[in-house]
């Protein structure tokens, strides 16, 4: 079953009328362009029509449409001629140019050029005169002029459109960037937000545990010492996140971020919560400052392995070490491992991703896990022990600082 021909577009069929009631009003004028033909008159209206049929086809089969007008024009040279079939014609040639394969526009204008040097040189060495150079400027007009504007208006078209397609990958591009900030700057406020309140919150929930399973007025107090200190601690930690989100100055980082400096203090409240812990700082006295993003990262790493061994760490003791070999700040906690006795608060395994995001955007290295405890008793038990090293680089050009 043969497929059904394309609609003709609205706008060539007004261009095929519009062509056709111009060469039927010269017509009827008498108005030719040639003279002594061997077709009478009357046949010049039979390539006008079939000229005309084939402008419907300019847009939807061009190249057809070319081969087959440039039959109706041979035709016409053996009648009077009609100028509106010579105009319809070029806008054939320009359609093909236009509308047809990258190979014809390629081509036409290379074929329309040949034919005119052709044309000009054969009428001149027929004719011997000067004159026969207007025979091959008239060809030029009719055939090599529109496939060249149709070049140019083609190539203004696909520089159009690549335009076009460029801005909107470069919108689609900073549409991306956008959305990759913003959920960066979600998942680092996440970070903040978990590792300045989630210790409070566990001191908070394994005291008030205590505090409720034990009938001791002085056991009773303490927890309830400890409960403020930290909703305190954790309340004045929420106001400061607060107003760095509701700062305008566009500072990622708060001015008083904690440093390692703060490490002391940080290790005091853990062993207030309860925890042994001890802060093994072998860094020599002239060690080089690690710069402010590992400095917090390291303290945020050592505050989350403490609220972790406050939450899930055996009875035993919990150590801190910090060593600082060429080029990089190395971070180890160590805590026991096995059954905790007591009350103890949920975890959601969101402290070990933060560790891990914090190491990774600096070009670091984190692990954690459960190992074999090396000052354990070969003779006892095998203990364990939870081991928390994350490395962090302090050259800034080792880093690889994710925005």
């Amino acid at each position: 079953m043969p497929l059904p021909l394309p609609r003709p577009d609205v706008v060539d069929v007004r261009i095929a009328v519009a062509s056709l009631v111009a060469g039927i009003t010269l017509w009827s004028l008498g108005l030719h362009m040639q003279m002594d033909r061997p077709l009478g008159y009357g046949w010049t209206l039979v390539p006008l029509f079939a000229m005309a049929g084939l402008e419907l086809l300019r847009r939807t089969a061009p190249q057809t449409a070319l081969v087959c007008g440039t039959l109706a024009l041979i035709a016409d040279q053996f009648t009077p001629g009609n100028l509106a079939t010579v105009v319809m014609f070029t806008d054939l040639v320009y359609a093909a140019v236009l509308y047809g394969t990258p190979a014809a526009a390629r081509r036409i204008p290379i074929t329309t050029g040949l034919i005119t040097v052709a044309m000009t040189i054969g009428f001149l060495a027929w004719f011997r005169e000067a004159e026969a150079l207007l025979v091959g400027a008239v060809t030029a007009l009719v055939s090599f002029a529109p496939a060249t504007t149709g070049v140019l208006v083609r190539s203004h078209r696909e520089a159009a459109e690549m335009a076009r397609l460029r801005a909107e990958q470069t919108a689609l591009l900073a549409e991306m960037d956008r959305t990759q900030a913003v959920t960066a700057e979600r998942a680092r406020m996440a970070r903040e937000l978990h590792d300045m309140v989630a210790g409070h919150l566990s001191a908070i929930a394994i005291h008030s545990t205590a505090a409720l399973s034990l009938d001791d007025p002085r056991t009773t107090r303490d927890a309830l010492t400890v409960i403020r200190e930290n909703s305190v601690e954790g309340l004045a930690e929420m106001r400061r996140l607060i107003g760095i989100l509701r700062d305008s100055s566009g500072d990622l980082e708060p001015a008083a971020a904690p440093t390692l400096d703060g490490l002391g203090s940080l290790v005091e409240s853990a062993r207030a919560n309860g925890l042994d812990v001890t802060l093994d700082d072998t860094r020599a006295p002239d060690a080089e400052t690690p710069p402010a993003p590992v400095g917090l990262a390291a303290y945020r790493i050592v505050q989350e392995s403490l609220t972790n061994a406050l939450k899930h760490a055996a009875p035993g003791p919990v150590t801190v070490t910090l060593t600082q070999p060429r080029g990089a700040l190395c971070v180890l906690v160590t805590s026991p491992y096995g059954d905790t006795p007591g009350p103890r608060a949920p975890g959601s395994g969101a402290g070990l991703v933060g560790m891990q995001e914090r190491a990774a955007l600096l070009g670091g290295t984190f692990a954690a896990g459960p190992e074999a405890d090396p000052e354990a008793d070969p003779d006892g038990p095998a203990g364990k022990v939870w081991r928390v090293a994350a490395r962090l680089p302090v050259d800034p050009a080792d880093q690889e600082v994710t925005e």
